[in-house]
């Protein structure tokens, strides 16, 4: 009887360890079972050199990037499902299920993990295969991808060619979701830069990427626009100058250049305005892992002045009024 005490105390002790470490877990760990990590894109590269594509240039956290890749997932998640009903009919009808199935498969997972039990061959072979078979589908059904970067703090997500979604829509009722309180803050993602088109950063492609975004801006009669129309331009190539080699195609005087005579070509009554601007091209050079040497890539949006900010500089306005969203 003697020896009860102690073995009943020691058992006490592993569950409180077990209790703490659940409860210090990483915020990835804690919704990583609920939300799967897509695989990097590998055909991404020669994908943007040769096509044109829209999609999300997001900054988070560095050192965050996988807790801010589930963060914009969750974001994402009801528009990726809107847009993948035109790929395939199963997957609306059966992606509240895999979601719940993946939900609960990885809450088994955890507990047998955190308490010990059911540890068995035959459940973890059942809850692999179930896991397995459900981010196949997944993957196979999302029209997004996510595109491995060279610079940390970065994430890049890009539709695939058949789907062409108003990327601007998408940010801006991400932005009125936050405002309104419907969606909850953020904790890792910090800026969504909605990419409307992509394109090789070379003169004839830059020139005609801007003036066709121009002229769907000019054409869209929710913006209303003085005379004459004021713009502005931001080309942010984030460090990507002073690595050796990079970015010798088109340096930052030359852009302003080009994009200032595409929206000129488009646009006869135009005057630069910094302060104030109602037409912004933003220009985002993209890091993007695995581009030729000598080749590189940007992401190009025409915006209106509310969902940018000028000061320090031209740029997407933040998720979050908090400093860390100052990159």
């Amino acid at each position: 009887m003697a020896s009860v005490k102690p073995e009943a105390e020691a058992s006490k002790r592993a569950e409180n360890v077990a209790e703490t470490e659940r409860k210090t877990m990483t915020p990835w760990e804690q919704h990583s079972a609920v939300i799967s990590l897509p695989r990097f894109d590998y055909n991404a590269p020669s994908a943007l050199l040769h096509r044109c594509q829209s999609g999300f240039l997001i900054t988070c956290t560095i050192k965050r990037e996988k807790s801010a890749t589930k963060e914009a997932i969750f974001i994402l998640e009801k528009y990726v499902q809107y847009f993948s009903s035109s790929m395939t009919e199963t997957l609306v009808i059966s992606d509240e299920n895999e979601t719940s199935k993946r939900r609960k498969v990885s809450e088994d997972i955890d507990h047998i993990s955190v308490g010990g039990e059911r540890n068995t061959d035959e459940h973890a072979k059942e809850t692999s295969l179930i896991s397995t078979k459900s981010e196949a589908k997944v993957e196979k059904c999302s029209p997004i991808s996510l595109v491995k970067l060279t610079r940390s703090g970065l994430l890049l997500f890009t539709f695939t060619k058949d789907i062409s979604p108003d990327t601007v829509y998408i940010v801006k009722d991400i932005m009125q979701s936050l405002e309104a309180r419907t969606l909850k803050s953020l904790a890792w993602c910090h800026r969504i830069f909605p990419i409307q088109a992509t394109c090789s950063l070379n003169e004839n492609d830059l020139q005609g990427v801007v003036s066709k975004l121009v002229l769907h801006f000019m054409k869209d009669k929710g913006n209303i626009l003085s005379h004459p129309v004021k713009f502005a331009v931001g080309y942010n190539r984030r460090g990507m100058e002073d690595s050796s080699g990079a970015n010798v195609i088109l340096g930052r005087d030359k852009c302003f250049s080009i994009v200032a005579a595409a929206v000129k070509g488009v646009v006869s009554d135009v005057i630069v305005d910094l302060k104030s601007p109602e037409l912004c091209v933003l220009v985002e050079l993209l890091p993007v892992s695995g581009l030729p040497p000598g080749s590189s890539v940007v992401g190009v949006s025409v915006l209106s002045n509310n969902l940018v900010t000028t000061k320090p500089r031209l740029c997407i306005k933040a998720l979050t009024s908090d400093a860390k969203a100052k990159s």
